[in-house]
């Protein structure tokens, strides 16, 4: 009688949680990562060092921590997504890390995604990341110019922009990103 032989996979890979081909990719570059994960209400980046002892963590932001810094809106759009994204980078410079590499984990890489409008904000403020230009958000979705769009479009008929004011929109976007800078 023949029996088969069969391997078990590593508990992380049979839960769907890690791409161990993916992984050991990204660290024979031996940069820190910068990782996106994404939740239904918030987005989490940090910056992971590797470490044969396990993984380092260099710098994190959550989205709530935009809260603190005067976002009102949701955390889990792309204006929230490009602001995070600036955290990071801040956060990061204070550790001394210039350069990392994006790591989306099990992530669908779609174009213009809010995975890419962290990267692009963690650029904007200074973090080298190899990335290309075609992948990232349009600089009006970035600023969130397609939410106001749409709240003034539907504008008193019950829904969820009916307390919106676009025009606070626009500046609490800007004064967050005035105080992540400085």
């Amino acid at each position: 009688m023949l029996y088969q032989k069969y391997t078990v996979r590593k508990r992380r890979r049979r839960e769907g949680r890690t791409n161990y081909k993916k992984r050991i990719k990204l660290l024979l570059s031996k940069k820190p990562r910068l990782v996106v994960r994404k939740t239904n209400d918030h987005i989490t980046a940090q910056i992971i060092e590797f470490n044969p002892k396990g993984d380092k963590v260099l710098a994190s932001a959550h989205s709530k921590n935009l809260q603190k810094l005067g976002w009102t809106f949701s955390n889990n759009n792309l204006p929230a997504s490009y602001l995070l994204g600036m955290l990071i980078a801040q956060k990061s410079k204070e550790k001394k890390c210039i350069e990392a590499i994006l790591d989306t984990g099990l992530n669908s890489s779609i174009k213009g995604s809010k995975i890419y409008a962290v990267a692009k904000g963690a650029i904007d403020n200074g973090l080298n990341i190899h990335h290309s230009i075609n992948i990232i958000p349009d600089e009006k979705r970035l600023n969130g110019e397609h939410i106001i769009e749409y709240a003034k479009k539907v504008k008193g008929k019950g829904t969820q922009f009916s307390k919106f004011d676009p025009n606070s929109f626009k500046k609490i976007f800007e004064e967050v990103k005035n105080k992540i800078i400085k």
